[in-house]
């Protein structure tokens, strides 16, 4: 035995080793962030490193799942943490498979592998979490939201809800699950778990859409089929619902949502900032502290990020999906600035299919005019779906088609007035694409 213990010791140190020799030449030489190959390249050396590693980790895992937020509510959580002293490991740029996370746990490790962290923050695609949960052990698992994203890749909602619920429920028993009670779909899952579950949601019936979304994904009972009776929705299909044939509801959430201030904009973010408040209160940390720590968050690259540039506020607000692109678009239909640049690409990161994008209510922001300028890799597609959201009434709409990426950011500035704010609306690798040309800087 003490012998395969010394070998498992040295494969993990041998693997780390390796690992950090990786990263530091990668960033020596600016070739990226070395967020991902680190950690394909050690699990290659020691396959079970990340269940080595967890393990590691003194007062436990909180992992964070979900279409849409978990970047924002990860920090906001991290932000929580480090304000109170404690000493974290987290994916921080974002990459949320099993070697993003392998690597990031290695980032506080010493050449030997060992892991000296109070708490890891895990952010993790929401298709690998039936995968990573047994090896990971997550202490608190935050089910943040589950829209239609990339269904060449994931498939639709019911089938990972599913695959989420088998796989929690073989957890321990003391496997905090925080849910979002607005999602039919998780406040369901969150009621057939036999370990401890606390359920974040709002509570604010004023800011109800007008009408259901046409981007609505969940709008039947998750328990017998017939459609949900809404009192009213917040974004897609998360709102205030009950079934009226079996008797399924919204689940209670545990805080009070008028009680808390978003710290971005986007009521989507009210729902970050529950969701990270909601965990921290579970890792028994006061109400009061967290209230100090959440107003000094500082946003992710691309998620409500602020910059200036050439002497003119940009705002990039990441728009990946059908939900989070009518997010982005209430967010940018709610201001009074009228230029606005959508960046669509089809890369493997994003989604091959991007079909999506007739699923999203663009019609708000061709209606109120100004300029729209579209670029990116399916450039043309979206120009298309924009001259489809036109009519008669649209006179005042200026409708620029720029394939090339710098020139159409250049076009966008000179169309912002300067006492006005550009909004950036990219899927994910054309978020990256322009923070590079923006900062000259990469992201990977």
């Amino acid at each position: 035995m003490a012998k395969v213990q010394f070998i498992d010791k040295l494969r993990l140190g041998l693997a780390v080793s390796v690992a950090k020799s990786v990263t530091f030449g990668v960033r020596s030489l600016r070739l990226g962030a070395a967020s991902v190959l680190p950690g394909s390249i050690a699990r290659r050396i020691e396959p079970k490193l990340l269940q080595s590693l967890s393990e590691q980790v003194k007062h436990g895992i909180i992992l964070i799942a979900g279409t849409n937020g978990k970047t924002t509510t990860s920090l906001l959580l991290r932000t929580i943490l480090d304000e109170l002293g404690f000493r974290v490991a987290h994916n921080s740029t974002g990459a949320n498979l099993e070697n993003g996370l392998v690597t990031a746990l290695m980032e506080s490790t010493n050449l030997i592998g060992n892991l000296n962290v109070d708490y890891a923050i895990l952010e993790v695609d929401e298709n690998i979490v039936a995968k990573v949960l047994q090896p990971i052990q997550p202490k608190i698992i935050l089910c943040l939201n589950l829209f239609r994203d990339q269904l060449d890749r994931y498939g639709e909602v019911d089938s990972i809800s599913k695959r989420w619920t088998k796989a929690i429920s073989s957890l321990a028993p003391d496997t905090v699950v925080i849910p979002n009670a607005d999602d039919p779909t998780l406040s369901y899952l969150g009621q057939q778990l036999s370990q401890k579950v606390v359920f974040f949601g709002l509570s604010e019936p004023e800011k109800y859409l007008e009408a259901i979304p046409h981007a609505v994904d969940s709008i039947y009972c998750p328990n017998c089929g017939h459609s949900l009776d809404y009192e009213g929705v917040y974004l897609s299909h998360l709102g205030d619902y009950t079934c009226p044939s079996c008797g399924f509801a919204k689940s209670e959430p545990d805080l009070k949502s008028r009680e808390w201030e978003q710290v971005l904009v986007g009521l989507y973010n009210k729902y970050n900032t529950l969701a990270a408040a909601t965990a921290a209160k579970e890792l028994g940390i006061e109400e009061a502290s967290i209230r100090k720590a959440i107003p000094k968050f500082q946003p992710a690259f691309g998620r409500a990020e602020e910059l200036t540039v050439d002497g003119k506020q940009v705002r990039i607000l990441l728009s990946k999906n059908p939900v989070g692109t009518n997010e982005t678009i209430r967010v940018v239909t709610e201001s009074h600035n009228k230029t606005t640049l959508l960046v669509l690409n089809d890369r493997v990161q994003d989604g091959e299919d991007v079909s999506w994008i007739w699923d999203v209510d663009t019609e708000k922001l061709v209606q109120r005019g100004g300029t729209l300028i579209v670029s990116g890799d399916r450039v043309y597609d979206m120009a298309l779906r924009l001259r489809y959201s036109e009519n008669s009434a649209d006179s005042n709409l200026n409708l620029i088609v720029e394939e090339d990426l710098r020139k159409a950011i250049t076009t966008a500035l000179e169309n912002t007035p300067e006492n006005e704010t550009l909004h950036i609306l990219p899927t994910y690798t054309a978020m990256l694409d322009v923070r590079e040309a923006l900062t000259g800087k990469k992201i990977r």
